[in-house]
């Protein structure tokens, strides 16, 4: 028998999972041929690319409806380590117990993480990267109306003018009372810096539309009480601060003997195999991949996740198998940033070019949220059928006129 693991159950880790028990299955094989083995802290799939939307408690699938019928093994556990030379990944269970856990091939996809600050009060800063980050935002959001009156009860400071900032700034306009106000704070002289100049007008439209006060080339110093302090001197009576500023890499890359990127990624070849550890395959936000095509390192984002997950996990089985591996290939890149009620702004290519805003950007967006990103559950064919690299999903496919024009 051949063991494959899997560590993640996000986007990468599921899809590489599919695509694994695919292959296997058109080899003939079974789960004792073959055995994969999914891990993950938790029992859902989280829609990440939602929680800054209310009710973030419902955006999530559980795993054991995505994975049982397709004969994928869960254990739910958080791994403490993983040692290469013996092929073994350790892990703690919710009890406490640990265990160990033995791989012919393993498949990093334990995502990524925002870098929350050390400044003094950060323990009051609320962040969207997880599950539990985002619902004591919106359970904090909810008692709002019963704090004591005072000028920052419905004021919330969003950290960071990136995408997630940009996303749940637009869209506390309309979680937070009538009188509410978002203050947007960004440490690099323009918003959505990484964003680049297409979508720019669209976006600052949408804030100065929404009454959002944008606070560029500063950065927050302190939060003290229901004050912020930034770096210009300015005090900033609020109740809610978000922090959206900085992403890295799971820390569990480290464990992994080989070069690393900036944001903590592993180094992979064409087929997600991670230089210098040939029996670990990386995908989604662990896995610096190349877009041939473009020539660039894909970002840390659901669209890339989804498509590395299918390629990591058939190509990890191939290994195995003798079968054939695939290059890894993304489809052209489109971003949808949701701006709240102002809409949104939909670009494509790298230079971001804007195809659509407003309503109908809108629209696609909560498409994307509510129907494409979401995989089958409860069946085994229907998930196949979407699985493995040569298969296209409309989460990562953009339409042909966005992409043409």
């Amino acid at each position: 028998m051949s063991e494959i693991l899997i560590v993640g159950g996000g986007f990468a880790g599921v899809w590489s999972a599919a695509s694994a028990a695919k292959l296997r299955a058109q080899h003939g094989l079974s789960e004792t041929d073959l055995r994969i083995t999914l891990i993950s802290a938790g029992d859902d799939l989280v829609m990440r690319p939602r929680l800054y939307e209310a009710d973030p408690d419902r955006m999530r699938v559980p795993l054991d409806r995505v994975l049982g019928p397709i004969g994928v093994r869960r254990v739910a556990g958080t791994v403490t380590g993983i040692d290469t030379a013996a092929r073994t990944v350790t892990t703690i269970g919710r009890d406490g117990t640990p265990a160990q856990l033995t791989y012919d091939r393993l498949v990093l996809a334990s995502g990524s993480q925002v870098v929350r600050p050390t400044l003094p009060g950060a323990e009051h800063v609320f962040d969207i990267d997880t599950l539990t980050g985002a619902a004591a935002l919106d359970a904090h959001l909810r008692r709002l109306p019963d704090r004591p009156a005072g000028p920052g009860r419905f004021t919330a400071v969003v950290v960071g003018a990136g995408f997630t900032g940009l996303e749940i700034a637009t869209e506390l306009v309309g979680r937070l009372p009538a009188e509410g106000k978002v203050v947007l704070v960004e440490r690099m002289d323009a918003i959505g810096p990484e964003l680049g100049a297409g979508p720019r007008p669209a976006i600052a439209k949408a804030l100065a539309d929404l009454g959002v006060e944008v606070r560029l080339a500063t950065s927050v110093d302190e939060v003290a009480g229901d004050e912020v302090r930034l770096s210009d001197g300015s005090v900033v009576p609020a109740a809610t601060v978000v922090w959206t500023a900085g992403m890295a890499a799971s820390p569990l890359t480290a464990f992994i003997p080989a070069a690393r990127d900036r944001l903590g990624r592993l180094d992979v070849d064409e087929y997600l195999r991670v230089r210098g550890a040939p029996e670990v395959y990386a995908a989604g936000d662990t896995a610096a991949a190349l877009s041939p095509d473009e020539g660039r390192i894909v970002l840390q984002s659901c669209q890339h996740a989804s498509p590395q997950g299918k390629f990591a996990g058939h190509n990890v089985a191939a290994d195995l198998l003798g079968a054939e591996q695939v290059p890894f290939q993304p489809v052209p890149y489109v971003t949808c940033l949701s701006l709240g009620p102002a809409g949104a702004v939909v670009t494509s290519g790298w230079d971001r070019e804007v195809r659509m805003t407003g309503p109908a950007a809108k629209h696609l967006k909560n498409t994307i949220n509510t129907e494409w990103i979401y995989p089958p559950v409860d069946d085994a064919a229907a998930l196949f059928a979407v699985a493995g690299p040569r298969a296209t999903r409309p989460e990562y496919t953009p339409p042909a006129t966005l992409v043409a024009g």
